[in-house]
């Protein structure tokens, strides 16, 4: 088989074919490329009025998905009105069910200024009022008239009792009634003197007046009850006219507002119904630095009851359209809001001013993003969001309520409505696992916005991302790219991409090579990024993160770990495997060896007989016994004993890649034909023998050519990919560049039998029409040795039953 060319080995962007010589007049907005189903998507999610239709955004990270997201939506915003503001205020009936209301746009913060300053003219106003000439005098005539009404009934009933010669005495103990003679109260030992008939008529006498007492005594009550209720319809009376008086002179446009105008009018009533409030706090003063005028009383705890807690409010001059909101930590407190809790005496108290709103609060009447792992992993922040949209209404429920971990006073605060568009930023197994599994997700999220991960590599899509790139390093006010600088930029996109036809939209990572980059031109005071300075930031990026393949490739030189790159055996064959941590990957060759006897048509694979092989590999090697048992000796048992191993393998090993290596090494171990070492092969094979394409193709033949270069490059050493990953290659420039000298080679295959003729320099042999392969070919060679085997087997069984019929005579 003929190597590829190098210029096949890796794509060239040609600057000379870009319209520009520098990025340096770029316009700074440009538009993604290659995600106009995305973009369409995001544009009706927007647009769409209806319920229900909102958005998961789904895609590789590093895409630009947020970015566009929060574009497209400000755009939209811009074009929609203010949302209203929503304030809790307090219920007066109620205090534990706060009452929210919906104010027009921009008109929460006046109302709460509105009330602040309500407080404090009132605070003034209300205990100048009580200490005023006025009302001191018709407080006085109250209180005049209920002493005068005590003491003319007591003044009637001493007469009475005068009149009967009873006197009425006051003592500590309070009202005694005794006799009196001649105006002298009768004492103990005149009244015993007396006789019975005049001892007796005293007694009933005072018997009698005793009760009309208690009849006097029990109207005194009534009179003081009747005194504080004048004295109370007089403060009322007073407190009237200067509340009144105050809350007519609330802004006119708030008094518009029908619900502010209710709320208004129950305040009045309820101001003056705790007049004494003012007048409390106004006895507490302690006389501090500021005057009693411009003292702020409004943040006295007493009149918190009169407080407008704002939730949203809006700034009508700085800002148009509706809200775009995101929430990085949406927990459920931060996400629908919290109601705090303040300790007092070792309890927990709250009330309506300690509800803090959250970012559905925030967003409503506009849109919200949000990373939808974070939401997951938030406790019950999930099942919060979807019972809020699916209510259309915002309910704050305590975490400490939901689970019961404190008992305390809570409050019920009404639901708001909700009116809000949620996008949900996630990857695409995310989304697949919600659909499967969360029934209320696809009622919830009706649209999709799918990122695409690549793009097609075509001259306009060079251009159009070129333009991209540029207008990137324009709004990170990153020096100017060069065409060249451009061009290689390019060249690292489709590396990224591991397609030589498309380009990579993994904008973060070529974003950070071009930050990178600027730095190394700022460090030759160079005023452009050329592709001098990306190629050495994508060579600096490799080598940082490289320390684990230099120590592997020092393993392999050192021979501590065994991999031949010339000379050739039988049964034994270089595969390519790829090591990924993290974001970095590079490959490494494993020497695979097989060894095959007689047996019973078991093929064993040694990495899954210890659990270090994956299900992937193993039903790779599975696959290699279909291939024998369809491809040789069809008319005798399958009669092969075979174990396949990679060598020096210490940690699990997964996928199919290598199959196409082992049976290889199958081949050559029953064939008993050599394998070139230089050789190293990659691909999955099927039971028909094709070929098959697998990834991580650059890695893989980088990571034999660092073998091969470290250990003297002959000019004989290769790689055997499949042929369908032709279009997949975007290798190193040095691997091209020894390519072009005829050091190093890449060599297609598209089956088994071209890649076994390349590893053995045989014939791989054809089956001719009287059903034989082709004399001295592999295939020949292989079906002879299965024959063989099984021609064994047949003489060891019937021995094996003669010796036995022996045994029974």
């Amino acid at each position: 088989m003929d190597s590829l060319p190098p210029e096949r080995l890796r794509q060239h962007c040609d600057p000379s074919a870009l319209p520009f010589t520098s990025t340096r007049d770029f316009s700074e907005e440009h538009e993604l490329i290659g995600q106009a189903r995305a973009l369409d998507a995001i544009r009706l999610f927007s647009q769409m009025p209806h319920r229900g239709f909102n958005l998961f955004v789904l895609g590789p990270t590093g895409t630009g998905r947020r970015t566009a997201v929060l574009k497209l939506l400000n755009e939209q915003a811009n074009t929609r009105s203010l949302p209203s503001d929503w304030v809790y205020v307090n219920n007066f009936l109620a205090a534990h069910k706060p009452i929210a209301l919906r104010l027009p746009p921009g008109m929460a913060t006046p109302l709460l200024h509105a009330m602040q300053n309500l407080v404090d003219d009132l605070a003034n106003d209300i205990p100048a009022l009580f200490e005023s000439d006025e009302y001191q005098t018709q407080r006085r005539a109250i209180e005049h008239q209920l002493g005068e009404a005590q003491e003319t009934a007591m003044a009637d009933f001493a007469d009475r009792a005068k009149s009967e010669e009873i006197a009425l005495l006051r003592t500590p103990m309070g009202f005694m009634l005794t006799a009196i003679r001649d105006g002298k109260p009768v004492k103990t030992e005149e009244y015993q003197k007396l006789s019975e008939n005049e001892q007796a008529e005293i007694d009933e006498k005072i018997t009698r007046l005793q009760q009309d007492l208690a009849a006097v005594l029990r109207q005194t009550p009534k009179l003081e009850k009747e005194h504080r209720k004048r004295i109370e319809e007089l403060n009322a009376a007073m407190a009237e006219r200067v509340v009144s008086a105050r809350v007519a002179e609330v802004d006119a446009e708030l008094q518009k507002i029908e619900p502010v105008a209710e709320y208004l009018e129950t305040v009045r009533n309820d101001i003056i119904a705790n007049a004494e409030l003012f007048l409390q706090v106004a006895t507490q003063n302690d006389g501090g630095p500021f005057p009693e005028a411009i003292r702020k009383y409004h943040n006295e705890p007493e009149f918190d009851r009169y407080f407008v807690n704002v939730m949203v409010g809006h700034d009508v001059s700085g800002r148009k359209g509706a809200p775009v909101e995101t929430e990085d930590l949406p927990t459920l407190d931060r996400l629908a809001g919290r109601i705090e809790h303040d300790s007092q005496m070792g309890s927990l108290v709250t009330n309506f001013t300690m509800i803090k709103p959250g970012a559905l609060h925030r967003a409503n009447g506009g849109y919200l993003v949000l990373d939808a792992r974070r939401v997951l992993t938030e406790p019950f922040a999930w099942d919060a969001l979807k019972r809020c949209l699916k209510n259309e209404a915002i309910t704050i429920n305590s975490l400490a309520d939901r689970l019961s971990l404190i008992s305390t006073t809570s409050l019920e605060p009404d639901p708001i409505p909700l009116d809000v568009r949620v996008v949900l930023i996630g990857d695409r197994l995310l989304h697949a696992l919600l659909v499967l599994l969360d029934p209320e997700f696809g009622e919830l999220f009706k649209l999709q916005a799918d990122f695409e991960d690549e793009v097609e590599r075509t001259p306009d899509n060079l251009v159009l991302f070129a333009r991209l790139v540029g207008s990137h390093a324009l709004r990170e006010n990153l020096r100017p790219l060069t065409a060249p600088g451009v061009a290689r930029l390019l060249d690292e996109a489709t590396r990224l991409a591991e397609d030589s036809q498309k380009l990579s939209l993994r904008l973060d990572a070529l974003a950070d090579l071009i930050r990178e980059a600027d730095h190394y031109a700022a460090r030759r005071d160079s005023a452009e990024i050329d592709d001098g300075d990306i190629e050495r930031a994508v060579t600096e990026k490799d080598r940082r993160a490289s320390r684990l393949k230099d120590r592997m490739q020092e393993a392999v030189k050192r021979r501590t770990i065994l991999i031949d790159t010339d000379g050739a055996k039988v049964g034994q064959i270089n595969g390519l495997s790829v090591i990924a941590l993290g974001d970095y990957r590079f490959g490494r060759p494993s020497r695979i060896t097989a060894r095959v006897r007689m047996g019973t048509g078991k093929l064993v694979d040694i990495e899954r007989e210890v659990e270090l092989g994956g299900p992937l590999h193993s039903k790779g090697v599975m696959i290699l016994s279909g291939y024998l048992t369809s491809t040789y000796a069809l008319d005798a048992p399958f009669s092969l004993h075979a174990s396949l191993v990679f060598e020096q393998s210490y940690g699990g090993i997964d996928g199919d890649s290598a199959s196409s290596a082992e049976l290889y090494a199958l081949l050559s171990a029953l064939s008993g034909l050599p394998i070139k070492q230089g050789i190293a092969v990659t691909g999955s094979v099927n039971q028909t023998g094709e070929v098959q394409a697998i990834g991580g193709v650059n890695e893989k033949i980088e990571g034999f050519f660092e073998t091969c270069a470290a250990q003297g490059l002959t000019g004989d050493q290769a790689v055997l990919i499949p042929k369908s990953n032709i279009e997949h290659l975007m290798l190193r420039t040095e691997v091209v560049e020894a390519a072009k000298a005829g050091k190093f080679r890449v060599i297609p295959v598209g089956t088994i039998d071209e890649g076994i003729e390349v590893l053995t320099g045989t014939k791989a042999g054809k089956r001719r029409a009287g059903g034989a392969f082709t004399v001295g070919s592999v295939n020949a060679l292989v079906e002879a040795r299965l024959r063989g085997f099984a021609e064994t087997r047949k003489k060891f069984a019937s021995t094996e039953k003669s010796n036995l019929s022996g045994n029974r005579t």
